[in-house]
């Protein structure tokens, strides 16, 4: 992918780990990275995450897959915001302890 259709967007290519932090390291807004559990766990191995933004949704499911396997160590975290929606949806932010 070399254009993206979304304003203040940049596409990185190549190593995705050394691109985020170059971007971290600009001067400007926040960095939001949507991704499966393989990416969002490389970023959190890589101590590239500084806020959770976790979505808990009023269902309980038998099984599925968690974004936290494969984790080098464990993650202290505290949470900063809790926010309930109208439709049952909690949205917890969480940073690092």
């Amino acid at each position: 992918m070399e254009k993206s259709i979304w304003k203040n967007t940049k596409i990185a290519n190549g190593n995705l780990i050394e691109e985020l932090a170059k971007l971290k390291n600009q001067s400007g807004k926040d960095i939001i990275v949507y991704g499966g559990g393989t990416f969002v766990t490389s970023l959190i191995n890589a101590n590239q995450i500084d806020e959770f933004h976790l979505f808990i949704n009023p269902t309980a499911i038998g099984n599925g897959m968690t974004i936290f396997k494969g984790l080098y160590k464990n993650q202290n975290l505290k949470l900063k915001i809790a926010k309930q929606f109208d439709c049952g949806i909690a949205m917890l932010c969480y940073e690092h302890d």
